[in-house]
């Protein structure tokens, strides 16, 4: 049962729960019918014969019967008596017993060819005359016929009472569970879209749902708060750093200038510069990721040759690579294309392939390549560097997320993946990874020509 849908329970208990109801309704109203109806028949029968009373006259020396008394009203049949059994007047069903004994006033079952039979005598008086008797009956096997065609009826109608109970419940179920269903598409639009404005916004309701629904929406309001504080913290403290970072970077440079410093204390100075260079590009990665966050990154578009923007990060990776003894390979076609930030792009294609190098090996190799397919651009990076597990490929997006530091080269923030994933979706494009522990890495991305 866990594995169904809250619906689907609610669909099969509403009609488990409606077949039981209808089944009880119809056992208590069969039940009750079948007491109903043997006693309705018995009432017409004692009604028809008090009745038949009126149709016997004494006149002129002779009696006189009315012919009512052939007629079959409610299946009753009449006939009248004397006291000797001398069948005077009426009609009997087929094949009843003609001998039967009378017994006044007392309604009896009797069972005759097969058939049963509500059969009643009264006496009755005639004026002038002797005293007579009538007897009245009525088949209890022609009622019972009809009464067990109804049920059966009522069986061929419980398949579609069941039918219709499941279409109803479903019905139900999916009306009150449409708010639900609401939330959980905001919700996935809102992770989709990492849009912490979205809300919601049920309206105004007291049950649970909506109750949840507002809930929901109260946290979303205190996670986009957290968000923004941490958003604005981050620019602040960027901001903050660049100045001091500058003013250590130039009296760096002005010390390294100077010739009178000594061996010591040079390396010294030039330790604490290139410190101050990182932190300077994570300052500078930060603010770029914080406005990012905030929506004042601004993406400038124009028609960017591609094959000389490649061109030119491989020319200048290819003396950093060589530096770690790495080789770089480029395959690169002519004359691409495409609408996009020229800076942004080179930025990419720098975070990438600082990125290979970063976790390549001594004495490996770096791939590089671009070339077209249809209306769209696909580029990539492939190293046969250290790998990445399964389990952290899925996280290597996140901001300051490294799948082991201490294995790759020193100067990684972290953030360079999160900036080329930005940069890609900035450009509608789509950006993805392959890799293995020990066999390398292979980075691959998608832009379109022309920008929609």
């Amino acid at each position: 049962m866990k594995r169904l849908s809250l619906k689907t329970r609610l669909v099969l208990l509403y009609t488990v729960v409606m077949v039981l109801v209808i089944c009880i309704v119809l056992g208590l109203l069969f039940s009750i019918s079948s007491y109903e109806l043997l006693s309705n028949v018995q009432n017409q029968l004692e009604e028809r014969v008090s009745q038949s009373f009126d149709y016997v006259t004494y006149e002129d020396g002779r009696l006189k019967f009315d012919s009512d008394l052939l007629e079959l009203q409610h299946g009753v049949y009449l006939s009248i008596y004397e006291q000797d059994h001398n069948l005077l007047y009426g009609k009997l069903p087929y094949g009843f017993i003609y001998d039967l004994p009378f017994v006044d006033g007392q309604v009896r079952t009797v069972s005759s060819e097969g058939v049963d039979y509500y059969v009643l005598d009264m006496e009755f008086p005639v004026e002038d005359y002797d005293t007579l008797v009538v007897r009245g009956i009525v088949s209890i096997s022609e009622a019972e016929r009809n009464f067990r065609y109804t049920l059966r009826m009522s069986l061929v109608l419980f398949p579609a009472l069941v039918l219709l109970s499941a279409v109803c419940g479903y019905f139900l179920s999916r009306r009150a569970l449409s708010p639900v269903s609401r939330i959980i598409r905001t919700v996935r639009e809102i992770q989709k879209e990492q849009d912490l404005s979205r809300r919601i916004q049920l309206g105004e309701g007291r049950d649970e749902i909506y109750t949840l629904a507002k809930t929901f929406d109260s946290l979303l309001d205190t996670i986009e708060a957290g968000v923004q504080r941490e958003k604005q913290f981050t620019s602040d403290v960027s901001h903050e750093l660049r100045t001091p970072l500058s003013v250590i970077l130039m009296h760096c440079e002005a010390l390294l200038e100077e010739g009178h410093l000594d061996e010591e204390t040079r390396s010294q100075v030039q330790v604490i510069d290139q410190k101050s260079r990182s932190l300077t590009n994570l300052v500078s990665q930060l603010l770029f990721l914080s406005r990012a966050d905030q929506g004042r990154a601004k993406v400038q578009m124009e028609q960017v040759d591609f094959s000389e923007l490649t061109a030119m990060a491989a020319e200048e990776f290819s003396e950093l690579a060589a530096e770690q003894n790495m080789t770089l390979q480029a395959q690169i076609q002519p004359g691409l294309f495409l609408q996009g930030d020229q800076t942004l792009l080179i930025r990419l294609w720098s975070n990438l392939l600082q990125n290979a190098v970063n976790y390549g090996q001594a004495g490996g190799h770096i791939w590089m390549g671009a070339q077209r397919e249809g209306e769209r651009i696909r580029f990539w990076v492939r190293d046969d560097g250290i790998g990445i597990s399964t389990e952290h490929l899925p996280h290597i997006w996140e901001r300051f997320y490294q799948v082991d530091p201490s294995r790759g080269r020193p100067g990684s923030s972290g953030l360079g993946l999160a900036m080329v994933q930005w940069i890609v979706h900035a450009h509608h494009g789509t950006i993805s990874v392959e890799s293995a522990p020990g066999k390398g890495t292979t980075f691959t991305c998608e832009l379109p020509v022309s920008q929609v």
